[in-house]
């Protein structure tokens, strides 16, 4: 174990950076991911030493800095829940459940010793002289510049911008003379009582806002350019009523469930490639029941593009369609043609009056952050890097990186990628290597590089506009990645570390 810390730096610049010490392993962000990687980082390596750096003033990631009305998971806890620990409660579950969840992984793994918040990373650089990354943060509490080093750096601080949503610019939007608010930076005291609401966007954000609104709001109107795909199963799973009365050990409730959201999970995404037309149908036919009476299906219902292309919005118990056929919601499909002073002109000349507007228009990824990355005084230009299985950037040493599915929940890839850093981290210690760096085979010479998401795969607006930003991908393993769980949880325990895609010095 490695605690001793290097003298801090001096030259033009330097002088206010305090040295923060020596660390085994640094992980950067306290979501999903970086917790989940800290409890196996912990289980795994009891004497390594490893702090989590959160830029955030609390843990959660998205869940933190989302706090727009009805802020859910739009996949099952059941599977979102790490493997480690046991999900109680319905399938899905309000953000606020969801962070209680993390803090008692927190708790009852100690982890809050290890975290430390208002530390926003603006720097990392590689020296292979030294072995070890330098890492610069600066403290947003106290304004403090500091320098940490680490021999391993493990990125998962996930893919979104949480500083600066995606707001397209509308003519007109100036004139409005009501708020214009994104879901992201959701004001506190925004009270929309007896308000006309107008919701742009459709989609898992725009559904669940939606019946949230609809509660209190005199009106919502959803402005959708095109429709998304719904499905609405009911929040507790009938198996687990059907399991209840059995009085079963949690565990085994909990494993059962678990394999049955897999299950289901795996038919959707396994029927979108083999069978779309099929999923078409079952997703459409299974909201019709659902809507108003006299609903234009086809206009405000039926997808452009094939089901899995992009995500599939979750709306539990059908909240979403309960409040269309109320009355306290309704969906228009057409373009924005301008803001009035009073609302919004569509593309068809139809105006709507609103108080409020709500873009729900997505967000933007960025490329660990937005942090700028060096190895060996050399900028890292991400966009030409390709990934090695998802988990790790050529040329880019002793650094892995932590993304979970979209078809899938995010934290079942969790678990699995922190199997395959584990393993690793174990295999340079039996070779004594200090470094560790994925590297292009001679085989590889030539190979077809694709962009970082095909968009004949996998193709929303937020992946799309990104792409120029993020890394690539080949054509063969070990440099691909986006695979479905299915797939994953066959090849990634049985990734070979040793078949010279990794160079170890």
């Amino acid at each position: 174990m490695t605690t001793t810390a290097p003298a801090t730096a001096t030259g033009p610049g330097t002088e206010d950076v305090q040295d923060a010490g020596h660390v085994d392993v640094l992980v950067v962000g306290a979501g999903v991911s970086g917790i989940g990687a800290a409890h196996h980082l912990q289980e795994r390596f009891p004497d390594r030493s490893f702090v989590v750096l959160e830029a955030q003033d609390a843990r959660g990631g998205t869940w933190w800095t989302n706090r727009f009305p009805g802020i859910r998971s739009d996949s099952d806890l059941f599977t979102y829940g790490y493997r480690f620990k046991p999900w109680r409660g319905p399938s899905i579950a309000a953000g606020q459940a969801i962070l209680d969840y993390l803090d008692e992984v927190i708790a009852e793994d100690g982890l809050e010793r290890r975290i430390r918040y208002h530390h926003r990373v603006t720097a990392a650089a590689w020296s292979s002289d030294e072995h070890r990354w330098t890492v610069e943060v600066t403290r947003s509490d106290t304004g403090e510049r500091l320098r940490f080093t680490t021999d391993f750096l493990w990125m998962c601080q996930g893919y979104y911008d949480h500083e600066k949503p995606h707001q397209p610019h509308w003519p007109g939007v100036d004139r409005f003379r009501g708020p214009v608010v994104h879901p992201q930076q959701w004001p506190e005291d925004l009270d929309l009582a007896g308000k006309r609401v107008v919701v742009i966007g459709s989609g898992s954000t725009a559904s669940t806002l939606v019946p949230a609104l609809a509660k209190t709001a005199a009106h919502v109107t959803m402005v959708q350019r095109s429709p998304s795909y719904y499905f609405a199963p009911p929040t507790t799973h009938e198996l687990a009523v059907a399991l209840e009365p059995l009085d079963l050990p949690e565990e085994w409730t909990h494993e059962i469930l678990r394999r049955q959201y897999l299950m289901q999970y795996h038919w959707l995404s396994t029927t979108a490639r083999t069978a779309p037309d099929e999923l078409h149908a079952f997703l459409i036919e299974g909201i019709r029941p659902l809507l108003p009476e006299g609903t234009d299906v086809e206009k405000h219902f039926t997808p452009r593009y094939r089901p899995w292309q992009q995500r599939i919005a979750i709306v539990p118990d059908g909240d979403f369609f309960a409040a269309l056929r109320e009355g306290r919601a309704s969906v228009v499909t057409d373009t924005i043609e301008e803001f009035t002073e009073t609302g919004i002109r569509t593309g068809s000349g139809e105006e709507l009056e609103a108080d409020v507007v709500v873009t729900a228009t997505g967000f933007d990824l960025s490329a660990f952050g937005g942090i700028p990355f060096t190895v060996d005084g050399e900028a890292v230009d991400f966009a030409e890097r390709i990934t090695w299985r998802g988990m790790m950037i050529s040329g880019v040493p002793n650094m892995a990186y932590l993304f979970g599915y979209f078809r899938h929940s995010w934290t079942l890839r969790v678990d699995l990628v922190s199997d395959v850093v584990a393993r690793l981290l174990e295999n340079m210690a039996v070779k004594e290597a200090t470094t560790v760096v994925p590297t292009l085979r001679p085989e590889d010479a030539g190979m077809a590089v694709r962009p970082w998401s095909d968009p004949e795969n996998f193709n929303p607006g937020y992946v799309l506009r990104s792409q120029h930003v993020l890394f690539k991908q080949g054509d063969r393993e070990p440099w691909t990645h986006m695979h479905e769980h299915e797939e994953e949880q066959e090849l990634l325990p049985k990734a070979d570390l040793d078949d010279g895609s990794l160079v170890y010095r």
